[in-house]
């Protein structure tokens, strides 16, 4: 009897399941991702997001293993440390034959493993038979795809569908295909390997007999087609070789860090493994994809804030993400997308929808801080490189998008950059906050915009500081001087406009009206980041971030738990959000203000020894921290997300003080610190333009030892204490 049960075009699992939680298992290659549960199944079940997915589009809704019409037992389920393959095993239980056991269970070892490898599903089942007495059994795998559009998956309802294609059944194949009302054709080609006994339009069942001792294998591989592409079926070992030497090429060149800790060492590892991951080559080079399950595309802002995490160790993503960026950025005004001349990509989504432009989201600008948080990347980047050739080749649009701050990002022409939506169907909110009720007065009234965000207009500041740099690399030297001019100004006009005395913080915003907003946030952290907070104030507010009322044991929480709206398992009202502490932890050590560094680091570090593979998700709720308690899980959190991960990297480098100056050939140690628990660091393959290095450091103390173990070129390493 199955124990999944369809009523009302709704999946329920029936009460004499055996079926224990939805813990998830996730895998993603380029643009194709899947979500599994623990057996390695695909369930239309919980909250409806398993599958696999491909350029928007679910290829499969629904996939599982069964013996003898019987689920196996789960005996163990992981994803290896490298992120590419999934391993299960699995046992049969007791299965019955006339009223009487004919196989006990634990007879046979299922071991199931997966990969996803240029657009394809490739999955194994290696039996093998540890019972005295030869078995013979059926291995039955039931599909369904119901194509649905990513946004569909998320909850949106659609009037119209397109159309389900005939079936094509053969002997060792089976296309399930469907028409979209984009006319776009999508199909799930699912090949066999061997030869299945009998096969439908739902299954493909197996007859296996074994040995005692005896082995075989299944192989199946799902191809996610679209329109008339088709993608090649390699064989499951043919596929894994050739994933694998991708893999290694990848890691040949990489900047490596072990120390005393073996956890910390596991949730670094697992950081690395989890950007590498989610990034996806394209056209203009290698981009991080936001988040699975709901954000696997580009997104500006995300883009741009995982590469400067990553910077220090992986220039080169950097690279992709600016001229992807630079290479998508709006040339006209388009209301319905949000898109001004000059403005950054806000995200770029695939599928039915987005094609149809029933999302507004296939190539959208709703984001007041991608733009200069670009600029900001741009200067960082050519910092840690000295690429000018690359700047040059993206000046113009460097250019294009400080324009546009200065003018359809500054309507009014007050100094500040704001937003207000234009699309009817945009997001309401365009900083990173951007749920519909993140911006709200103290009295817990939503704000009206046009809205300027205290972060954003410290974004500005550092984007025309860093231009400046980049116009006086580039020889102009009149626009350098112009760009200083502005940010100066810029500064001492936030001072006087954010400034809140009574709460010692910046303003979250200034709304339609220019009242602040009053309310103790992150944010006002972002301001220590970009360096636009006077030293005064900086350490005000720092004091504020830590207190009690923001800082919950594992971090800084998004809204102060004195305020109105404070929810601690709210999407942005309260909960705490990885990047944003890393973030913060950068503008802490800018102002030499380390004590509450290493604060965020500790509660950082902590939070990986209580989850999955020490894998941070996107944000967890923001209750306070309970001795002997885990901390609380935000239930659909984006898990692995890209800025979460690089929040490891970017906290570490808060904590070391680190830069690196390219055209000095310089790596930088400003007040260098280590945790308590770190008590010894080697980097290994720290490379500054074509020179390398690897550095041993010790805690003491008062102090951290740095000695340079290994030079390759000319390289200065310097320690200011």
């Amino acid at each position: 009897m199955e124990e999944i049960i369809s009523v009302n075009d709704q999946f329920y699992i029936l009460a004499s399941s055996s079926m224990a939680d939805d813990r998830t298992r996730v895998l993603k290659h380029g643009e194709t991702f899947g979500v599994y549960d623990r057996y390695g199944d695909i369930q239309p079940v919980g909250r409806g997001t398993q599958g696999v997915f491909h350029q928007g589009t679910r290829f499969l809704s629904r996939q599982e293993l069964f013996l003898n019409n019987d689920r196996p037992m789960l005996l163990s389920s992981t994803v290896k440390e490298d992120n590419a393959l999934l391993a299960v095993d699995l046992t049969n239980p007791d299965l019955y034959r006339d009223g009487r056991i004919a196989i006990p269970r634990g007879s046979v070892h299922v071991f199931r493993s997966r990969f996803l490898w240029n657009g394809v599903s490739y999955e194994r089942f290696r039996l093998s038979n540890y019972s005295l007495a030869p078995v013979k059994m059926t291995l039955s795998i039931r599909f369904e795809a119901d194509f649905a559009d990513i946004f569909e998956v998320r909850g949106k309802k659609r009037e119209r569908k397109g159309r389900m294609l005939p079936n094509v059944l053969r002997k060792d194949l089976l296309v399930l295909s469907y028409e979209g009302l984009d006319e776009v054709t999508r199909e799930a080609r699912i090949q066999f390997s061997p030869e299945p006994l009998e096969i439908t339009a739902s299954q493909a069942t197996f007859d296996i007999e074994l040995d005692p001792k005896g082995e075989t294998t299944v192989a199946v591989m799902v191809a996610c087609d679209v329109g008339d592409s088709h993608r090649p079926l390699l064989a499951y070992d043919a596929a894994m070789a050739e994933a694998g030497l991708a893999f290694g090429a990848e890691q040949t060149e990489d900047c490596t860090i072990q120390t005393s800790n073996a956890q910390f060492n596991e949730w670094w590892n697992r950081s690395v493994l989890d950007v590498r991951m989610m990034v996806t080559d394209t056209n203009e080079g290698p981009y991080p994809y936001a988040g699975v399950p709901w954000f696997s595309t580009p997104f500006g802002r995300d883009g741009v804030i995982t590469a400067l995490e990553c910077l220090w160790i992986r220039p080169e993503l950097a690279r992709g993400v600016l001229a992807y960026l630079a290479s998508t950025q709006a040339k006209e005004v388009n209301p319905g997308q949000d898109a001004e001349p000059g403005k950054i990509l806000h995200e770029t989504r695939k599928g039915e929808m987005a094609a149809l432009n029933e999302i507004p989201f296939g190539l959208y600008y709703g984001s007041v801080d991608s733009t200069p948080l670009f600029v900001m990347l741009a200067g960082a980047y050519y910092e840690r490189t000295a690429d000018l050739a690359f700047i040059q080749s993206i000046w113009a649009n460097l250019e294009a998008a400080l324009t546009w701050m200065d003018t359809f990002g500054d309507p009014d022409r007050d100094g500040f950059v704001e937003y207000v939506r234009k699309s009817p169907t945009g997001l309401d909110n365009q900083g990173w906050k951007d749920s519909h009720d993140s911006i709200s007065h103290e009295d817990g009234s939503l704000a009206e915009g046009p809205i300027a965000l205290c972060e954003v207009q410290g974004y500005v500041y550092d984007a025309k500081v860093q231009a400046s740099k980049l116009a006086d690399a580039l020889g102009y030297i009149d626009r350098a001087s112009q760009l200083r001019r502005q940010a100066r100004s810029l500064k001492e006009r936030f001072e006087e406009a954010f400034w809140c005395e009574e709460s010692s913080t910046y303003a979250l915003a200034l709304d339609g009206q220019k009242r602040p907003c009053q309310v103790k946030t992150s944010n006002a952290g972002h301001c220590l980041y970009t360096g636009i907070a006077s030293d005064e104030h900086a350490r005000r507010v720092a004091e504020t971030l830590m207190s009690d009322e923001l800082f919950s044991g594992w971090g800084v929480r998004t809204l102060a738990d004195s305020e109105r709206r404070y929810n601690p398992m709210s999407y942005h009202n309260g909960s705490i959000w990885p990047h944003d502490n890393a973030m913060i932890a950068v503008g802490l050590a800018r102002y030499g203000l380390k004590s509450g560094v290493e604060k965020i680091m500790t509660g950082m570090f902590e939070v990986s020894l209580v989850l999955d593979f020490h894998r941070l998700p996107e944000l967890f709720c923001g209750f306070v921290r309970r001795p002997g308690q885990g901390l609380t899980r935000y239930p659909v959190a984006c898990n692995p997300q890209a800025w979460a991960a690089g929040s490891a990297f970017m906290a570490l480098q808060a904590c070391l003080g680190l830069s690196i100056i390219a055209s000095e050939q310089k790596v930088v140690f400003n007040y260098p610190i280590l945790p308590e628990f770190i008590d010894k660091m080697q980097i290994k393959n720290l490379k500054v333009g074509t020179a390398s290095v690897d550095l041993l450091l010790r805690r003491h103390d008062l102090d951290v030892g740095i000695t340079v173990i290994r030079r390759a070129g000319k390289v200065e390493v310097v320690s200011v204490k």
